[in-house]
């Protein structure tokens, strides 16, 4: 092979490696402006899609706000005008009483002042539930208490109350905190009705994300043979439809705990 035929495959080599070498560098730089370009829509839709959970929060944050205004606009409405009636109602029974000669007709006085009593009792309970500022452990620990205590008073039984690692300002819902109230009732009523005990004990338990109310009596406790009551049935109820639990033992007295989580 002569010097000529040498320098020319040298030289077509040579350009065939730099038409390779473009090549593969225009692959590359194809390849890279195509990841940026994904990279970019990427971003762009992630920008989008944050943006858009953003306006579906505010909306989610405005909705809440507008319906604590509507919760606090008929909380004092209820105090205002059905608290003002409810006095008025009871003012006037008070004055018919003294005036009243007759025993029966005093009698039917009295259990008209109880019934406006119980409702105002059953008022305040509402304007509690209602009231976005109550949506604390700590104001459902201190409220309960003082209904057991108030319920209890006037009965044999000696109340007994305990917290443990209660946190005041965690959170609790409106409708966690209404039910729970609700249950306590229940429980508090079927002990003063049926248990026959003489000491209750109140338990308020915080286990991180759990919120747990114990109630316990050293009553006669609940006959297993007959079906369970409607005060029974409901507390499960208002627990299963809170996603929490309801728990029932019998042994040396009735023993209630209810679970939620927080």
């Amino acid at each position: 092979m002569d010097e000529d035929n040498l320098n020319e495959i040298k030289l077509t080599y040579i350009i065939i490696t730099i038409v390779m070498t473009f090549f593969i560098g225009f692959i590359i730089f194809v390849v890279l402006m195509y990841n940026r370009k994904q990279l970019l829509y990427l971003k762009e839709k992630q920008l989008k899609e944050a943006e858009h959970q953003n306006q579906l929060l505010q909306k989610e944050l405005e909705k809440q706000k507008s319906i604590e205004h509507e919760r606090e606009r008929i909380s004092h409405d209820m105090h205002d005008d059905l608290g003002a009636g409810i006095s008025a109602l009871k003012l006037q029974a008070e004055f018919l009483k003294q005036k009243a000669e007759d025993g029966e007709l005093k009698n039917d006085i009295d259990e008209l002042l109880k019934t406006s009593e119980e409702m105002n009792l059953s008022m305040r309970e509402m304007l509690w539930s209602l009231h976005s500022g109550n949506d604390t452990l700590g104001s459902f620990v201190d409220y309960s208490s003082i209904y057991a205590q108030s319920f209890l008073k006037k009965t044999k039984i000696k109340l007994s109350i305990e917290t443990e690692n209660v946190i005041p300002e965690t959170i609790i819902s409106t409708e966690q905190r209404r039910n729970l109230f609700l249950c306590l009732k229940e429980a508090l009523n079927n002990a003063y009705k049926h248990s026959q005990a003489d000491q209750l004990k109140l338990s308020f338990i915080q286990e991180n994300e759990n919120f747990i109310m114990n109630i316990s009596d050293n009553g006669i406790g609940i006959d297993q043979k007959k079906p369970a009551g409607n005060g029974l049935r409901n507390m499960k109820r208002r627990m299963h439809e809170q996603n929490g639990q309801c728990e029932i033992a019998t042994e040396s007295g009735t023993h209630l705990l209810f679970r939620i989580n927080l």
